[in-house]
């Protein structure tokens, strides 16, 4: 397993139960794919750079985890098929 960092952007309409529900989401994504969280930050509601779907805020989130390599073609396509989530990003950390 390999350690990767994902950062995801919600839509600014979900309310805190919501945002726990995705993250919670997010890790059962990982669970499944053999991996595990190393930390879960939540930063809050922030002010986007450029309007994203109409949206100019979003609840960001970075998740550092380990997983195989084949995991992340499958948590990247979850985050794709997901409506609340606005942007994401997801990439291997240095050593």
């Amino acid at each position: 397993m390999k350690p990767y960092e994902l950062a995801f952007i919600i839509k600014p309409n979900i309310d805190e139960e919501g945002v726990t529900a995705i993250v919670d989401k997010v890790s059962g994504y990982i669970g499944r794919g053999q991996g595990e969280v190393a930390a879960m930050n939540i930063w809050g509601r922030r002010r986007l750079a450029y309007p994203i779907k109409n949206h100019r805020e979003g609840t960001y989130v970075l998740c550092e985890a380990n997983l195989p390599p084949l995991a992340v073609q499958e948590i990247e396509r979850e985050f794709r098929l997901s409506e609340d989530i606005l942007r994401f990003l997801v990439f291997k950390k240095e050593n």
